[in-house]
């Protein structure tokens, strides 16, 4: 296990333990981030804990074209009760996310330095939100890093009424162009919606196209 100096370099991902675990420490600085996921490195840990850098193998994607839409979902994007926005709030999608419970999470791994780390990094163009309103009420969404090289690196959502999350994620996949967006680790949720399993070989390949 590596632990990081101030300078802006990570171990071969190859070296990663077998649950993903790559590095520790370093900081959050817009270098390293943008570095670690054009290199299919992403930071991961709670509060307390010093930076830990993960490389998962398998990756959990979804290819844009396996989109998976049920019937009922379907019907509630027709419906159009709910307003979908880009980059409108940035910080207030990452914050509902902080504070979004996770099964089996018993606290946050989106700390305070995590929101300024990629709210900076927002503003410098390589993060992006995607919001659900309805009304004037900010009712899910989520966030992510854009690697302008085709591949969307998706990092957390939230949804406080029924199906918001879902709507922001297929609307934003069926009116972007990515080729790949990046899910990190398995959920149920996204493997309803098509995300499968790819190495982490073929996940670095589509990085470097």
């Amino acid at each position: 296990m590596q632990f990081l100096t101030q300078d802006i370099k990570f171990p071969n991902v190859n070296e990663a333990t077998p649950d993903g675990l790559l590095a520790i420490g370093g900081d959050l600085s817009v270098e390293r981030l943008v570095y670690a996921y054009k290199h299919g490195i992403f930071p991961w840990f709670s509060e307390g804990e010093p930076v830990l850098w993960w490389s998962p193998n398998p990756r959990f994607v979804l290819f844009p074209e396996r989109l998976r839409v049920s019937k009922s979902m379907k019907q509630v994007l027709r419906n159009k009760d709910y307003v979908v926005t880009v980059n409108k709030d940035f910080r207030a999608v990452i914050t509902e996310c902080s504070k979004a419970k996770r099964q089996g999470q018993a606290d946050t791994w989106i700390t305070n330095d995590m929101i300024e780390a990629y709210v900076q990094l927002h503003e410098l163009g390589y993060a992006k939100s995607v919001e659900v309103w309805d009304g004037n009420e900010l009712v899910g969404g989520f966030y992510g890093v854009d690697l302008d090289n085709g591949v969307f690196c998706g990092e957390s959502m939230f949804s406080k009424k029924s199906n918001s999350s879902k709507v922001a994620f297929i609307t934003f996949i069926q009116n972007t162009n990515y080729k790949l967006i990046d899910c990190q680790v398995y959920t149920n949720h996204l493997e309803s919606l098509g995300a499968e399993e790819i190495s982490r070989a073929d996940f670095i390949a589509y990085l470097r196209v």
